[in-house]
């Protein structure tokens, strides 16, 4: 974790963002063969709040992997950049088949950028948007969407935002559970912290957040809890409510 807190030494600035984080925009567009440090660039495949994602390829493992660069507002502010370090190490620790793995920290001189899997396939939104999906296929997808919020839940972590988007199908029909960037960590589960749960931080991207704190959410999906500005009331069964939503 020292790259974390080095990065956030930086880009701190008593007088707001420094001159190297107001050049490091949200603006930017790499263009394919870009190298980003150790990265090649090879395509872009969407941006947010927190920044822009690429293809990108690992010329020192030779393979491919998606490269989240994150925005000068996010990277600017030490607070959320420790926070957003110690929910990637939580996040890290989370080896499942149906959640998309984490590989790393990246802090390249260029920019901060978090590195990790590249699952292939359409999004659950995109396959819903062609069509109802047959009884048979949606069983299986959602079986493996609830084994990987067991395992979040089981670890403390609360996903949050999960939505169809957030979920991809690969060829062979593995579902990945993607975009923990909402995540609320928590103590992993137990009798004895039942209390825990309810009072725990959360940690949320800037570009979800508007300046009095409230989480923002993809509304179709969010928890009553969330939804009527209670955030911190939010516990595992947020994500128990958004998975019924995605199945109704």
């Amino acid at each position: 974790m020292d790259i974390v807190w080095r990065y956030c030494n930086r880009w701190r600035g008593r007088d707001g963002p420094s001159a190297e984080a107001r050049r490091y925009n949200l603006s930017l567009r790499l263009a394919s063969g870009t190298n980003f440090g150790p990265y090649s660039i090879v395509s872009p495949l969407g941006a947010g709040g927190m920044g822009e994602v690429y293809r990108a390829r690992d010329t020192r493992l030779d393979r491919e992997v998606a490269l989240k660069i994150l925005s000068a507002e996010f990277a600017a502010d030490p607070d959320r950049l420790q926070r957003f370090g110690r929910e990637a190490q939580t996040l890290a620790a989370l080896n499942h088949l149906h959640i998309a793995q984490i590989y790393g920290l990246e802090d390249t001189g260029e920019g901060y950028a978090l590195v990790m899997e590249l699952v292939d396939g359409e999004d659950l939104a995109a396959r819903v948007a062609r069509g109802p999906m047959p009884i048979e296929d949606v069983v299986p997808v959602a079986e493996q969407i609830a084994e990987a919020l067991e395992a979040a839940h089981e670890q403390g972590i609360v996903h949050r935002d999960l939505k169809p988007a957030n979920v991809k199908i690969r060829s062979d029909g593995t579902a990945k559970v993607l975009d923990f960037g909402l995540a609320k960590v928590l103590e992993p589960i137990s009798r004895s912290n039942v209390t825990a749960l309810a009072n725990a931080p959360t940690m949320a991207s800037p570009g979800a957040m508007t300046s009095a704190g409230m989480v923002l959410a993809t509304a179709a999906y969010m928890s009553p809890a969330d939804r009527g500005g209670r955030p911190r009331a939010c516990q595992p069964c947020a994500d128990v409510h958004a998975i019924c939503r995605m199945l109704s």
